[in-house]
């Protein structure tokens, strides 16, 4: 599973369980991503978290980085047997928008900002599963 977060809402990906894809999943309000991970968790097995490391140009660690390891925390705390992994998330949401433009989605279907959060997801997901 990954997690684009940010301070409004949190794209959310998973991968198959053959870890070969990874798909949106949801967009979820910001402050309900720790109720709603437990009931995720609770439903569903997750292996790992990968989180988003929101860097700039510069290398430097974005403001969202507090709250970032807030919720980390929180999955810490209420879900340690969950292994939790920072990747940097420079131009996901650029390559997200990028993809639903190329895709033929309608113009006002483009404009929906949690859709570009879960791509985000998706390519954060796909480019550890890359890595690996």
């Amino acid at each position: 599973m990954a997690i684009d977060y940010g301070q409004k809402r949190c794209g959310i990906a998973v991968s198959d369980p053959l870890k070969i894809i990874a798909t949106g999943l949801i967009t979820v309000i910001t402050h309900d991503l720790p109720k709603w991970m437990s009931n995720y968790i609770q439903a569903n097995e997750v292996e790992k978290l990968v989180i988003g490391l929101p860097l700039t140009l510069g290398g430097d660690v974005n403001e969202v980085e507090r709250f970032i390891l807030e919720f980390i925390a929180f999955m810490t705390k209420n879900h340690s047997s969950i292994p939790i992994i920072r990747l940097d998330e420079r131009f996901t949401s650029k390559l997200a928008a990028n993809a639903i433009l190329n895709s033929g989605i309608k113009k006002k279907d483009r404009k929906d900002k949690s859709l570009v959060d879960q791509v985000s997801a998706t390519i954060l997901l796909q480019n550890y599963m890359y890595s690996l």
